[in-house]
């Protein structure tokens, strides 16, 4: 696997392709009692053009009280099939921004928020990322695992796909 940092808008790009690619993602939490994260699988509603990530979630959530005494996540995003791995480290805004609410609206949020976009436990989470790193094997599982078998037997370097920093 080659390495190719990214940087800027190029970083920005992969970052918001790969996030719209996977879709769910771990995320990390700090709790004030405990040296390790509190995780849960979370949708974005969107990664913007300038690489935050937007969520909605509930004010009576445990995130949402981690969030209250530390604002620092971790969004972990993994694609077994293809062998897509990204992980960001950033910050977490907490807003009740009705005009998001409405525009990420759509049927999933009303098994999570009985009472409809009109619920006062909604919160709109933004996470601004810091820090990223992906893998991208460009190619499914299947292939990956191809190329290596061909690699070793031959002793040729095929190219697997890249990893880097995205330095945004």
């Amino acid at each position: 696997m080659s390495t190719e940092n990214l940087h800027h808008s190029a970083a920005v790009e992969k970052l918001r392709e790969m996030v719209n690619k996977i879709d769910i993602g771990m995320l990390c939490t700090f709790t004030s009692g405990s040296v390790y994260p509190h995780a849960i699988p979370m949708s974005r509603q969107e990664a913007d053009p300038e690489g935050n990530i937007w969520y909605l979630f509930s004010s009576e959530s445990e995130t949402y009280a981690n969030l209250k005494n530390n604002n620092k996540v971790s969004v972990l995003f993994s694609h077994v099939g293809d062998y897509n791995f990204l992980s960001i480290n950033g910050t977490a805004e907490i807003s009740e921004d009705k005009d998001r609410i409405e525009k990420y609206w759509n049927k999933m949020m009303e098994g999570w928020f009985e009472k409809g976009k009109e619920d006062p436990r909604i919160r709109v989470l933004k996470v601004t990322p810091q820090e990223a790193h992906y893998w991208d094997n460009k190619t499914n599982k299947l292939m990956t695992i191809l190329k290596v078998a061909a690699s070793a037997v031959s002793g040729q370097q095929l190219d697997i796909g890249r990893e880097g920093d995205l330095n945004l």
